[in-house]
């Protein structure tokens, strides 16, 4: 979230700290200053040139939109394309060749014409105006870091389940964070998380901390993202390693340009707080793109955690993605803390990584195999964190609980969320564990059916779901706390295929007061005793077309 202002000490500073070191090491010509106004109207993004001669060893932008009430974004291109983006930030921009500020490029000096990117964030008070003073160096002042290219490392761990993580984080290479990527990982290790994701702001300078982080951690996970930061809406780039140009209005720079150069890298576009419009409290948070939903791979239906503030909006986010569902994509849910500052941010609306905790159903803990399940859909939203209730969904042709020991994905599943079935008539089970005192429903194509109470642990519900005239229906559960969603799953996807699977009808159970054969988990009898009589009606009703042939 942004500053509504920004003190002015802080470029007063920075001014005086700048001049002091170029005196200090001689090897710099006097600051070229450009000051005038903001270009009113035209697109979001205007630019500022300058030249670089060769022999320029460093350079050094110091940039001040010169009020309390606008806020200007600041970037850098060099000759080539991108150098980097530190947004609003009042820090100055330095790249030399082994070094850069952070959210810069380090790397070679190429002569030529450069240019500073001015975005019009917030533009109140006319006429605006901005100064940018440009110092070029013989001999870089600042110090080399250790970076390394990013490597994706081997996986974590490799078995079939739900791996627990948050994908929406942000580092230092945020200009607006102050979090390192050690106490982001303390954090989550901490709340029982196994993987990140690491989306700065347009940017993607953290991946060249990756690696060193991957040997220090070799059972935790980091995976590539940026969030892709515009004025009408902010989306994420699941598993990002390029830069996806955000200038929207640009020639040639549109959201389904963006969307298109995301999926090219093999990563996900998934739209960020959709619905979070609180005006300056966080410039262009609210998703005002009109893209199309093909195009989407997500929907973050929850951020920042409920008991956070997250209850505002959560509700009406998960109205945002069945409206996107409703269209005929399918998307999943996804669920990210947006923490800046590693769980000790305060105020109105203090993140928390974990805070709700996305849980991917994968083949395995690495990052492709975390963005398979998520484009699979197999996931699951906690939407407090790691505590809430788990709810594991399934589709089977058996209306009993699993009897394997671990209580793992039963023999008997055919389908579990992302998963796309053609059926006559099927089970749905929704195993409930951490649950008790909760309710548990499920949602059909958006539209909840009735909740039953959570008495055990683990719980199971389990409906009669007959496969649709036409189409396809969706069917995700939920489990709520005061009849408001707390864990939800993305969605079985079902449609008619006459010669595909059929539920069996239930058999009762052995005292007939619902308590499950094993005498230690409850089911609702109550939808499986319908599904029954349900179950003999469809089948009658075959019987007869039968017989009109």
């Amino acid at each position: 979230m942004r500053p509504l202002s920004r003190p002015r000490s802080t470029l007063l500073a920075a001014a005086v700290a700048c001049a002091a070191l170029s005196s200090a090491n001689g090897s710099a010509a006097a600051p070229i200053v450009y000051e005038a106004e903001v270009p009113a109207g035209g697109p979001d993004h205007f630019f500022v040139d300058f030249d670089v001669p060769p022999g320029t060893a460093e350079v050094e932008v110091r940039h001040d939109d010169l009020s309390e009430a606008n806020i200007l974004d600041f970037g850098l291109d060099d000759p080539n394309g991108y150098r980097g983006w530190g947004g609003g930030t009042t820090e100055p921009i330095v790249v030399n060749e082994a070094a850069a500020s952070r959210a810069y490029v380090p790397g070679p000096i190429p002569a030529g014409r450069w240019r500073v990117i001015v975005g019009k964030a917030k533009v109140v008070e006319s006429p605006a105006r901005y100064r940018i003073e440009v110092e070029l160096r013989t001999t870089p002042t600042l110090a080399p870091i250790d970076r390394r290219a990013y490597i994706p490392p081997p996986p974590r761990k490799t078995e079939t389940r739900y791996y627990a993580g948050d994908l929406h984080v942000h580092s230092r290479e945020s200009t607006d964070a102050s979090a390192t990527l050690e106490e982001n990982i303390a954090l989550a290790k901490q709340r029982g998380l196994e993987w990140l994701e690491i989306s700065d702001h347009n940017t993607i300078t953290q991946l060249d901390f990756f690696d060193a982080i991957h040997e220090k951690e070799p059972g935790f996970l980091l995976i590539p993202g940026i969030e892709y930061t515009t004025y009408a809406g902010h989306a994420n780039a699941i598993g990002a390693t390029k830069f996806v140009d955000h200038k929207i209005g640009q020639p040639g720079v549109t959201i389904e340009g963006a969307a298109d150069a995301v999926r090219a890298q093999g990563a996900i576009l998934s739209i960020n707080h959709p619905v979070l419009d609180i005006g300056d409290l966080c410039i262009g948070c609210a998703w005002k793109h009109d893209l199309d939903p093909s195009k989407i791979g997500g929907v973050e239906i929850g951020t920042l955690g409920i008991t956070a503030g997250a209850q505002l909006f959560s509700e009406r986010a998960i109205a945002f993605w069945d409206a996107l569902l409703d269209r005929g994509a399918k998307i999943p849910a996804l669920g990210g803390s947006d923490d800046h500052r590693a769980g000790t941010a305060t105020g109105l609306f203090p993140a928390k990584i974990g805070s709700p905790t996305t849980l991917v159903r994968a083949s395995e803990l690495s990052t492709q195999g975390i963005l398979d399940g998520i484009k699979k859909g197999a996931t699951v939203v906690k939407l407090d964190g790691p505590d809430d209730a788990m709810v594991e969904l399934e589709a089977t042709t058996r209306p009993t609980q699993p009897t394997r020991p671990d209580g793992r994905d039963s023999d008997d599943a055919l389908a579990f969320p992302g998963d796309s079935l053609g059926v006559r008539t099927i089970y749905l089970r929704a195993k409930v564990t951490n649950g008790v005192g909760q309710t548990v429903r499920f949602v059909k194509n958006g539209k909840p059916e009735d909740a039953v109470a959570v008495t055990s642990d683990p719980f199971f519900h389990v409906v009669l779901a007959p496969a649709p005239e036409q189409g396809e229906d969706r069917w995700r559960a939920e489990a709520l706390v005061d009849d408001r969603p707390r864990t939800v799953t993305s969605h079985v996807w079902l449609r008619r295929d006459p010669a595909g699977p059929e539920a069996e009808a239930p058999a009762s159970s052995d005292d007939g007061c619902g308590v499950a054969p094993d005498g230690q988990t409850r089911t609702s009898w109550l939808g499986v005793t319908l599904a029954a009589i349900a179950i003999a009606l469809l089948r009658s009703r075959a019987d007869k077309k039968l017989r009109r042939r």
